[in-house]
């Protein structure tokens, strides 16, 4: 035999000289979990090691991450009900929540780069991404709420605004609102392709924000389509979108290839919380190995495409040294 494939698999120095894909902490993207009050800490049943944080000990966690060389975070708000209301007016509210922690954490810790969520669901009394009425989410009058959002965002330090909502036209819209107002130097990762996954239920127990009827079906994807992915990430390209974001990771990996090769644009991908769960219930269980599992998983999104991995392993691959 001529060919022998094999001797270039046969040390780990050659192993390594071969590689193809290469995964680093300038990869990863760490979602956090916002909860008012001071030194709180809770741990989310569903997702082990995941913790929701009051703003004090947010700042601590995003100084740890920091220190291991992990600089992208993605902030999530628990909203309490009492302020949620049809049109998520709490979201763009001056002291609220939210915008009290983006403003903490990057006074604190400028070198930071702040990712936003820009969707309504977290503060709607539905519990839907877009403004209801009479069943229906009603698509360029949700724009409106996206906009005012997306500014607040941006005046309270935001480095990157992450459009989660899938409402048609929303890239655009706020691309505009950031540019009228000379936040032309903030940038939009957007959410092109978000499917209307099985594998969203830990994150919304983690926000208390699942919708209190029906399904989201009519704006986030099926999960059956790769070429309407490329439709969704063309629009947003041509509307100003800085990344182009695949939701769930796992399970869509064609969908992040097909888009990486379409497109110019960083693509992003994220891990969702089903995907983390079921990996700590395995390990817990005895049934996997924790550290090839998730090392695996993402090089598989990394080797898909995947510039950048929104994944609520990133801490814990770096303190662990799995990398």
């Amino acid at each position: 035999m001529l060919q022998r494939p094999r001797r270039n698999r046969k040390s780990e120095v050659i192993r390594q000289m071969v590689r193809e894909t290469h995964l680093s902490a300038s990869n990863l993207i760490f979602p956090l979990f916002i909860i008012e009050g001071k030194r709180q800490k809770t741990e989310i049943a569903s997702m082990p090691g995941i913790y929701r944080y009051s703003i004090d000990n947010l700042l601590r966690e995003v100084e740890s991450c920091l220190n291991l060389g992990l600089n992208s975070f993605d902030l999530f708000p628990n909203i309490d009900d009492s302020l949620k209301d049809k049109y998520a007016t709490e979201s763009y509210k001056e002291e609220s929540l939210y915008l009290r922690a983006i403003k903490e954490v990057k006074q604190n810790f400028p070198e930071a780069c702040v990712i936003t969520d820009v969707a309504m669901d977290p503060y709607s009394s539905d519990g839907h991404d877009g403004i209801v009425e009479n069943g229906h989410i009603l698509n360029d009058e949700t724009l409106e709420v996206l906009g005012k959002m997306a500014l607040a965002h941006a005046q309270h330090g935001a480095d990157i605004i992450a459009p989660s909502d899938m409402m048609d036209g929303r890239v655009g819209y706020i691309r505009e609102v950031l540019d009228e107002n000379n936040f032309t130097n903030v940038s939009i990762m957007s959410y092109s392709a978000k499917y209307a996954s099985a594998f969203y239920g830990p994150f919304r127990d983690a926000l208390n924000s699942a919708p209190k009827f029906g399904d989201k079906k009519t704006y986030q994807m099926d999960p059956a389509n790769q070429t309407e992915a490329l439709i969704e990430a063309e629009l947003d390209e041509a509307e100003g979108a800085d990344f182009l974001m695949v939701k769930p990771a796992l399970s869509y990996l064609d969908v992040i290839k097909v888009i990486k090769d379409n497109t110019n644009l960083p693509v992003a991908a994220y891990n969702v919380s089903g995907e983390y769960a079921m990996i700590k219930a395995a390990v817990q269980n005895g049934w996997l190995n924790e550290q090839k599992a998730i090392t695996e998983v993402l090089t598989s999104i990394r080797r898909a495409g995947a510039t950048a991995i929104l994944t609520y392993h990133a801490k814990e691959v770096l303190v662990n040294k799995w990398l």
